[in-house]
């Protein structure tokens, strides 16, 4: 299972970018899917998540950043807004993921894409 993300980039403050991150392999089900971020000495932290029709976002990027799903395609996007400098980072897409009936979802992340807010 490959969890592959897309739309980074660039931009300057006050901008905007969408991410996708579409989920690939074999498996039977797919759970909650979420956007994490890094930058530079700190800690990953949260950015937002989906699971099933309810979501769960920071507090830093609350009526900025809207995350969505398309099920059928097994793909999450992260609609960014009103970006800030601070915005700044490594975005990694994470995914539960069941490969098989029976087994238990398993932690799936992307690779990062690179996120860069100029003032």
């Amino acid at each position: 299972v490959q969890l592959q993300a897309s739309g980074g980039g660039l931009v300057e403050a006050g901008g905007s970018l969408r991410l996708s991150c579409a989920a690939s392999g074999r498996f039977v089900s797919v759970n909650s899917m979420g956007w994490y971020r890094q930058a530079p000495g700190k800690q990953r932290e949260l950015v937002a998540s989906i699971r099933g029709g309810s979501t769960n976002s920071a507090d830093s990027v609350l009526g900025r950043f809207f995350i969505s799903r398309d099920n059928a395609k097994n793909t999450v996007y992260l609609q960014m807004n009103s970006l800030r400098p601070e915005d700044t980072a490594v975005y990694y897409c994470n995914a539960g993921v069941r490969r098989h009936w029976g087994r238990d979802f398993d932690d799936i992340w992307g690779r990062g894409t690179q996120v860069t807010v100029s003032s």
